[in-house]
């Protein structure tokens, strides 16, 4: 090896390191996002996204054009529905899904073709561009699949506990307790989660002097979760028309839980369905092994 080599590959081995220490550090990261309240509470983003994020000024000046505009009113709406308002921006988010497919696509075409030449007879070795070309598509769909899935989650939790807190509120309505002094005390005795986070941002609203059904419609608006933007509505309406807000929460509680007893029966049901494949794959292959593998290694060894 000349002095050259030995160059390039100290120089190689260097930004290896440097990659490997920069990523290091920004994985031990912690990001937060202030309430309503002034709390602060974790946000997680992926890795991958931490890394590139920074990059995501140096394309501003393309993703802010007109022509992406509607993206980027969709990557706000359901970066807010996700609770990463101040986390990420919708310009960033569209910036970063041009980035990630050239900069992780273009590693992955990289390690691709090295792997390639390194199994010259192999699958990979016949089908390196469609496995490049392949790479940088799902990473193209990447941010767009997690943000997606960060609002399911998020709803998915919101409606877990949204019966709960309805119940709560129904006890202190219903105990002689006004619909605000119970929702204040209900955000300030439960746990951070998804719901009581919104709550506390709709009470801060109307402290400040939005009114009550608008407060409402901007959470409802913000989340955009069906079973919230029901009760959100049945509330604004006995609101409007002077019904007394205990039995309409009441109301609301029963038919949720119902609902979700309706869900848990329609999953029930998809189970065996969902199992098929599973089973099919993995456990009978697995009984036919075992079962009939002695009988014909014993045929085996008989014919030879």
């Amino acid at each position: 090896m000349n002095l050259v080599e030995t160059g390039m590959v100290a120089c190689w081995a260097l930004s290896a390191a440097g990659l490997a220490a920069y990523a290091a550090s920004v994985a031990r990261e912690i990001t937060y996002v202030t309430l309503a309240d002034g709390r602060k509470t974790e946000r997680r983003l992926p890795l991958v996204i931490r890394l590139l994020l920074p990059l995501a000024p140096n394309l501003r000046r393309f993703v802010s054009g007109p022509h992406f505009s509607s993206a980027r009113a969709q990557a706000d709406q359901m970066i807010l529905s996700g609770g990463l308002e101040g986390v990420l921006t919708g310009a960033e988010f569209v910036a970063l899904k041009f980035i990630m497919p050239v900069v992780c696509g273009l590693a992955w075409t990289a390690f691709t073709f090295a792997l390639a030449g390194l199994l010259p007879d192999s699958f990979i070795s016949d089908n390196r561009a469609f496995i490049a070309l392949m790479g940088v598509f799902l990473f193209y769909v990447y941010p767009l699949m997690w943000l997606r899935g960060t609002v399911k989650r998020r709803h998915f939790a919101i409606m877990r506990a949204l019966p709960f807190v309805l119940d709560l509120l129904t006890l202190s309505v219903e105990a002689g307790m006004d619909f605000m002094s119970a929702l204040q005390r209900n955000c300030e005795r439960r746990k951070l989660d998804p719901l009581n986070e919104e709550l506390i941002r709709m009470t801060r609203e109307i402290q400040v002097g939005t009114p009550r059904r608008t407060a409402l419609k901007n959470m409802s608006e913000r989340v955009r979760q069906p079973d919230l933007r029901t009760v959100v509505h049945a509330l604004v309406q006995a609101d409007e028309l002077g019904v007394p807000i205990g039995s309409i929460l009441r109301i609301q509680s029963d038919q949720l839980r119902s609902r979700r007893f309706d869900r848990a029966e329609k999953l029930a049901h998809e189970a065996p369905v969902k199992m098929l494949g599973p089973l099919m794959l993995c456990i009978f292959p697995a009984v036919f092994v075992i079962l009939l593998g002695p009988i014909l290694l014993q045929v085996t060894k008989t014919v030879l």
